[in-house]
């Protein structure tokens, strides 16, 4: 086998903390004995330099190759740093902890000089990386691609379409996107149908009411009280969220990720625990309940809540 991928803070399909490291191997045994060897596309993607997109659908990643960034993509190359300074000829190979570290340590500047921008580090965007193969690492090899990907709060990684630099850091999610229900806090996008945290009801851009620079939190809770409850009745209207128990709720934005231009937030539909010890799962999208349900009444909602 031959490990190649450091994925910093997810793996794929899994449940795992945002801080952990991870590194997965890809290609495998054989009959015989052999393994795998890469595949021209994968070894031209194991070596792209900065600009280039990556993408695969296998869980081993067997498949990964470059695609244009105009098309969904898992990775986005951002650069190669050596780490033969630290690692010389004849050096054994970094443990995956502290893989982890040097790509965070080493490609976290790097993005931000090819985003042309801060990194939010409240944002969609983290740092990863590609390292040599053992066979490579073995002959010398000591360079390390960085890399952007976009992972959900998880762990599972999210296609991107286009380029990084060109759009919005803000971590928000479609209309109608339902985040899973992971101990009582928030996982991977899922089927609405199925029981769940979130539900995504709009998306709204602080700044078109906040023009003189960073608003206080307070100040951006005040305001999409009012957006977002005006937001969820075009998006289901005629549904009563305390006859379902809901409550609406939305994104609030540190002065970090303002300054990064993360200015979108989301409004969303969820339901507390009885005890407030976290989020109750939510079955079905409210969408379809608003169908359901007889025509509203002209009263505005009786309760809101912000978070």
């Amino acid at each position: 086998m031959r490990t190649r991928l450091v994925m910093i803070g997810v793996f794929l399909g899994a449940v795992v903390a945002l801080s952990l490291s991870v590194a997965f191997s890809w290609g495998g045994g054989v009959a015989g004995g052999g393994k795998v060897e890469e595949s021209p596309e994968a070894k031209a993607a194991f070596h792209a330099n900065a600009g280039a997109c990556l993408n695969w659908v296998q869980p081993d990643a067997s498949d990964i190759h470059t695609v244009p960034c105009a098309q969904p993509h898992l990775y986005e190359v951002t650069g190669v740093v050596s780490v033969g300074d630290k690692y010389p000829q004849g050096a054994p190979a970094p443990s995956v902890d502290e893989w982890r570290d040097l790509a965070m340590g080493r490609c976290t500047d790097g993005a931000e000089k090819y985003l042309g921008k801060q990194l939010d580090p409240f944002g969609k965007f983290t740092v990863s990386a590609l390292r040599p193969g053992t066979d490579e690492w073995a002959d010398g090899d000591r360079d390390m691609r960085c890399v952007l990907q976009w992972a959900a709060p998880g762990g599972a990684l999210q296609p991107v379409t286009g380029n990084a630099a060109g759009q919005s850091q803000a971590a928000v999610w479609e209309p109608g996107t339902c985040l899973a229900l992971a101990d009582k806090t928030v996982g991977n996008p899922i089927d609405c149908a199925q029981p769940h945290a979130y539900e995504i009801v709009a998306t709204v851009d602080l700044k078109t009411h906040f023009t003189g620079g960073y608003p206080a939190q307070n100040d951006q809770a005040t305001w999409l009280d009012t957006e977002c409850n005006h937001d969820v009745q075009g998006y289901a209207g005629g549904v009563d969220l305390d006859a379902q128990k809901l409550i609406l709720t939305w994104d609030l934005r540190e002065q970090e990720s303002w300054d990064a231009g993360s200015t979108l937030v989301n409004c969303k539909v969820a339901a507390k625990l009885p005890d407030n010890s976290g989020l109750a799962p939510v079955t079905g999208s409210i969408r379809q309940q608003a169908q359901d349900a007889p025509p509203a009444s002209s009263a505005p909602p009786t309760s809101k809540a912000s978070g």
